[in-house]
């Protein structure tokens, strides 16, 4: 099977491409939209490729070093070869009994604890392989207005669907409900009924989704319902769920078949418009209503306070009787948005009069959307940023100190990529600014320097260089946590999809730019045995060069980056920017081996040009090594 030409891509897709699986999902997902039956997926799960990248993906992830009950981590399955571990999953499932999940309590925002379930690493690896062929078969299933746990899609996309129902669409009118303990309460039957209903009618599988679900929780017994949160399925399988809930309530408005099939036009981004069919509807008793949802939490807008009465009693009953779930009657509720807030993803939402709307005749009233960070987030956030002063404070310059100053500016950055999507991010930080400025300045005031001759890296520089709070601590810049603006939410394009090619096309077309979250990974996982310097001018490599090698021009990552001095300490060199470079793992070798064959291997497997091989050679020279002559390694081997 070809494995397409490889350009700037998310690491799953990659990966997916690495092992030549992209044509198997892409189809998966074609049949789906389709409405095929999939009745031998277990073929699938099985194969050799599709059990190699479930590993290579689990490895990749942060729980994958957490023990389940057997004490076992990503370590146990490294040490074993590949023929161990396919042997080790086929074996597995060919009577598939799961072991025992650990549980484990964390804490949530109101002071309340959250159970997580802990699979063993043997179990968390198949539920990844069944996950890699279920995805694309439930992706061509969901809403388009289902944000949570799915590619390409996040927070950011359902604050800009909401914000665009209300503002563009004027539903100010909100159903909030709140569904009670929702992972706790699904119902293990209906689960398995939706997905036979979507296509997934493989038997094998179903027994074993079932054998998952039933697993024993160790020291509580076996659930009667309910899917364990911190499972590698659980997401996707929540959203199976709900998903029945999103096409129902579409089916009520904006999914109604009407007798006359109206030609609309096609928006910019390419999706077609229905303003000539929903104008028709409302002159219908229909109750106009448009749903969002990111996981469990979802909002229900609606023009008209009596079609939101409606649709808040009916969806309530639905819940109860479709699915078997109940809501919380102290937190559903209904809101006016021009005179109450609605709390949505760490959000408060609400309109304002802002002047007249002249498209109307006569003009009317113009409202705009208000947010602010909630005030249980405000309040995580101050107790999350002095935490973290106050590990800098207990350090004493030492490398640590350097550690926790990073770890300090990871969380305020993270912070405010997060919220700066608030309209009023900038006035509600600064409420709580003065009081963590009152801290530094309490707990560090005699390491703390404003700036002086310090130099700062063109990341940082970038973002926060004009500001007059910024501080250094031994000459390491502490981010000042007031320093934001408000940034607008953007929805997802409607051709992004990783199971098309034009929609992969369009992914790696985006990330032409660096994710943002691949620099907070660097400033999380430094190199170690190197300086503070080194660790920041190579997260500002990072970014200058594009998340790219800067010699073969290939995507990097955690794993395959290297931060290479073009003249080494021992000729003189230092740990300046200038002095740094960051290319794939391969060219460094490249750099550094005096081995021809070696050489002779990369210089085949990558190709590379004249100008490219000149990088290198200007670096070997500067660490007295000998130039590569590519004429003289075709005679020599």
């Amino acid at each position: 099977m070809a494995v397409p030409k490889k350009v700037l891509k998310r690491q799953t897709l990659r990966n997916i491409e690495y092992y030549g699986l992209q044509e198997i999902f892409d189809e998966l997902y074609q049949k789906s939209l389709e409405n095929r039956k999939f009745r031998n997926l277990m073929e699938l799960i099985l194969m050799e490729e599709n059990i190699k990248l479930a590993y290579r993906n689990m490895k990749k992830n942060d729980g994958s070093t957490t023990p389940g009950v057997d004490g076992k981590t990503i370590e146990h399955l490294a040490k074993m070869t590949e023929k161990e571990v396919i042997e080790l999953v086929r074996n597995k499932l060919e009577w598939y009994t799961p072991k025992a999940i650990r549980r484990v309590e964390i804490d949530k925002g109101n002071g309340k604890k959250r159970p997580l379930g802990i699979a063993s690493i043997e179990d968390r690896l198949i539920q990844q392989c069944i996950l890699q062929v279920l995805e694309p078969i439930c992706e061509a299933k969901f809403h388009d207005r289902s944000n949570g746990f799915r590619p390409n899609r996040g927070v950011e996309n359902a604050l800009a669907q909401a914000e665009k129902l209300i503002q563009s669409n004027k539903l100010y009118i909100v159903v909030d409900i709140d569904i009670k303990g929702f992972f706790d309460n699904v119902s293990h039957g209906k689960l398995l009924k939706q997905l036979w209903t979507i296509g997934i009618q493989d038997k094998k599988l179903i027994s074993i989704i079932s054998a998952m679900l039933k697993g024993e929780i160790a020291e509580i017994g076996f659930p009667e319902k309910g899917t364990a949160q911190g499972s590698i399925i659980s997401p996707l399988l929540s959203n199976v769920v709900l998903n029945e809930l999103d096409w129902w309530i579409a089916s009520q408005w904006e999914f109604m078949p009407t007798r006359h099939v109206y030609k609309e036009a096609i928006k910019a981004n390419g999706t077609q418009s229905k303003s000539k069919k929903y104008r028709a509807l409302r002159n219908s008793t229909l109750k106009e209503c448009f749903i969002v949802r990111y996981a469990d939490d979802f909002k229900i807008f609606c023009r008209k306070h009596k079609d939101a009465v409606v649709m808040f009693e009916a969806t309530k009953q639905w819940l109860k009787t479709r699915l078997g779930l109940d809501i919380s009657p102290e937190k559903s509720k209904i809101v006016n948005l021009k005179h109450s807030y609605s709390e949505f993803l760490g959000f408060r939402i609400k309109v304002h009069k802002k002047g007249k709307d002249t498209k109307c005749k006569p003009p009317v009233d113009k409202y705009v959307v208000k947010s602010h960070i909630s005030e249980k987030a405000l309040k995580k956030i101050k107790t999350n940023a002095k935490e973290r002063i106050i590990a800098i404070q207990k350090t004493n310059g030492s490398r640590a100190g350097e550690y926790a100053i990073r770890d300090y500016n990871s969380f305020v950055m993270g912070m405010q990529n997060y919220y700066s999507m608030a309209t009023c991010v900038n006035p509600d930080i600064q409420t709580l600014a003065y009081e963590i400025k009152t801290s530094i300045k309490i707990r560090l005031n005699t390491r703390v320097k404003r700036r002086t001759n310090e130099a700062l890296t063109p990341y940082l520089s970038e973002r926060y260089g004009k500001s007059k709070e910024l501080r250094f601590i031994n000459g390491v810049p502490l981010v000042p946590i007031g320093y934001v603006q408000h940034r607008v939410p953007l929805h997802k394009k409607a051709v992004v999809n990783k199971y098309t090619a034009e929609g992969r096309k369009e992914i790696h077309k985006q990330l032409e730019t660096v994710d943002i979250e691949r620099v907070h990974e660097l400033m999380r996982n430094p190199i170690s045995n190197e300086t503070v310097e080194f660790n920041d001018n190579c997260v500002s490599l990072f970014v200058a060069q594009r998340g790219k090698c800067a010699i073969c021009k290939l995507p990097l990552t955690l794993e395959n980056m290297r931060c290479v001095r073009k003249i080494p300490k021992s000729c003189g060199g230092d740990d300046k920017y200038n002095n740094l470079i960051i290319v794939h793992k391969e060219m460094e070798r490249l750099i550094k081996s005096q081995d021809n064959k070696e050489i002779k291997r990369i210089l085949n497997k990558y190709k590379l040009e004249s100008n490219q091989r000149r990088k290198v050679n200007t670096i070997r020279k500067n660490a007295g090594l000998e130039e590569i002559d590519v004429k003289a390694l075709d005679k020599e081997l």
